[in-house]
């Protein structure tokens, strides 16, 4: 039997399952004690749960890395946020036990993160969640699922590995990891990643399938999980698994190097990331630069705006820590499916096409100048930190930015505070618009970076997060080649550089696309930095020329594709 879900972390696991079930939370048994003890039962488990998270951060720092660890500290100042508190609170006053009114406000805010489309801000429920039932153990005296004696070659099968189980997790024991949730950039993945585990994700129903002890092969490439294998497929398996190791030893080669293509041509390798932690990772993952920094994640999981302050200090520290090379930082990119409920942002019935990121921020000057005066201000020390302008549709919004800026550079003039009198402003190419005007936009532009993600969603009219027409989205599709051709075409008519930050950057069957097309950036996860350099020194000019002219010869997405799969299975 074969189950499927998302290939999250790479590789071949073989061992025998281990089912991580939790224990009851149930409390309807709990009788409210009055509002005074309940605030202090449930502040006696907030101390309680910082204290151990901490704890377990300092564990998963010391064995794991600093990433790692900063998403259980990001759960202590989730759950110490004033806003989120006093909501608790008020339902204690409301009647309900801690229980309850920890649930109620819980739940709440996970339903709201779980709702949005992108995986990044659904990722937040699964913080929120891990919080609740911690929580919860805590006030009813449960005992937490502990993976601390785990026999070697188990295979985990969870509802959810959530982080804080991870703390006394033995890497050597465990051998692959199959969840029922979470996609490619859920902390179950980002963990697996670190790790350097297979796992596959959203399988629906895997503990109701899989038994303890059963013989499971995971296949993080491929997204698929065997259960009890024959003899012949364990033999293949474990081939496979040999090979993979292998190749993972040879990427190591790659490591710290420089990013050439098989002429020895230079490119550059960024990493994409949300916060000043994920940049010492990129710079340890030998990142030649930051190709996009997502600023909302500095907005959100709070009860108020960052100040000036708190965003020049973030700015600066993932600028320090890339030691003068490139950061381009996207200004803050908040509406569609990322909601922030303290910016009172109104309901949309279509927020994709409604009131977001360059939007909002010309709307709001009050809350982009702050933004922009932080960026201003950290790039003094370096002068290595770019502007990005996202979801433009137009020449007048990257006008109109341009023009915020100078009152901010105006205003910092008059009060003697240094900053990059030269800060480089690009824009993020990623609608149709923005497409067709390509050439008219680069001339007023210092760079282009392509959000394919959105480029793909605008261009094919395909909602990104819809699985019923999630078929249809596609990197492939003619229109969206023919796009991406484009933009960089426009880009070098004028000079400026131009670099990819969306998903299909690291598409091994879309380099080669790329390469060919003139693209100058590559801007990928961390964790794809090593690869993506491989797969870039594969192809020659020559050779990438010729398989790009052939693919955009073909009418539709799923013969360009079959033949990109052809063209690069031998590399």
């Amino acid at each position: 039997m074969t189950l499927h879900g998302i290939a999250a972390s790479g590789g071949i696991g073989i061992g025998k399952a281990v089912c991580v079930r939790e224990p009851s939370l149930d409390y309807s048994g709990v009788a409210f004690g009055g509002a005074d003890k309940e605030k202090e039962r449930l502040q006696a488990a907030v101390d309680a749960f910082c204290a151990a998270t901490q704890d377990m951060a300092d564990n998963l720092k010391a064995r794991v890395g600093e990433k790692e660890a900063e998403i259980l500290s990001g759960q202590i100042t989730m759950l110490q946020d004033p806003f989120m508190l006093s909501q608790m609170k008020e339902s204690i006053d409301g009647g309900q036990c801690a229980e309850a009114a920890l649930d109620t406000v819980c739940s709440m805010y996970a339903d709201m993160f779980a709702g949005m489309d992108d995986e990044l801000m659904r990722q937040r429920a699964t913080d929120i969640r891990d919080i609740r039932t911690r929580m919860l153990q805590i006030l009813l005296n449960r005992q937490p699922v502990d993976l601390a004696a785990l026999p070697a070659g188990s295979v985990l099968v969870a509802h959810d590995l959530t982080p804080s189980m991870t703390v006394g997790l033995q890497k050597e024991n465990v051998a692959a990891i199959l969840t029922e949730t979470g996609g490619r950039t859920s902390h179950s993945a980002i963990l697996a990643r670190s790790l350097e585990l297979p796992a596959v994700l959203s399988v629906p129903g895997a503990l109701e399938q899989v038994a303890d002890g059963q013989i499971l092969i995971v296949d993080g490439d491929e997204g698929c999980a065997l259960l009890s294998p024959g003899a012949d497929q364990l033999a293949a398996y474990e081939a496979k698994r040999e090979a993979c190791l292998e190749k993972r030893r040879m990427l190591e080669k790659f490591r710290g190097k420089p990013t050439l293509d098989g002429d020895g041509r230079v490119f550059k390798l960024y990493a994409n990331i949300g916060s000043a932690e994920d940049a010492a990772a990129a710079a340890a993952a030998s990142a030649e630069g930051i190709g996009l920094f997502r600023t909302e994640f500095l907005f959100m999981d709070r009860a108020a705006l960052p100040t000036e302050e708190e965003q020049y200090a973030v700015y600066k520290e993932v600028a320090d820590s890339m030691a003068g090379r490139e950061v381009i930082i996207r200004t803050l990119d908040v509406g569609g499916d990322k909601d922030i409920p303290y910016l009172g942002l109104e309901k949309e019935d279509n927020p994709f096409l409604g009131h977001r990121a360059i939007r909002f921020c010309l709307d709001r000057p009050d809350i982009f100048k702050v933004q922009l005066r932080a960026l201003l201000r950290a790039g003094a020390s370096h002068g290595n930190i770019r502007i990005m302008l996202p979801l433009i549709t137009g020449l007048d919004e990257v006008r109109a930015a341009k023009e915020l800026l100078a009152q901010c550079k105006a205003e910092l003039d008059t009060e003697g505070i240094a900053y990059d009198k030269d800060i480089s402003v690009g824009i993020m190419v990623e609608t149709a618009a923005a497409s067709v005007l390509s050439d008219v936009l680069a001339a007023e532009a210092d760079f282009f970076s392509i959000g394919t993600n959105d480029l793909i969603q605008y261009t094919l009219e395909v909602d990104r997060g819809n699985a019923k027409v999630g078929k249809l989205y596609t990197p492939y599709h003619p229109a969206v080649l023919r796009s991406i051709r484009r933009i960089i075409e426009s880009a070098k008519a004028v000079g400026i550089p131009v670099g990819m930050c969306g998903e299909a950057a690291a598409d091994p069957l879309m380099i080669p696309l790329l390469l060919a097309f003139g693209l100058d950036e590559f801007s990928v996860s961390p964790a794809a930095i090593l690869a993506t350099r491989a797969r870039i020194a594969s192809w020659t000019r020559a050779d990438a020329v010729r398989t790009a002219a052939e693919a955009m010869l073909l009418p539709t997405a799923a013969d360009i594709e079959k033949y990109l799969q052809a063209a690069c299975a031998e590399r």
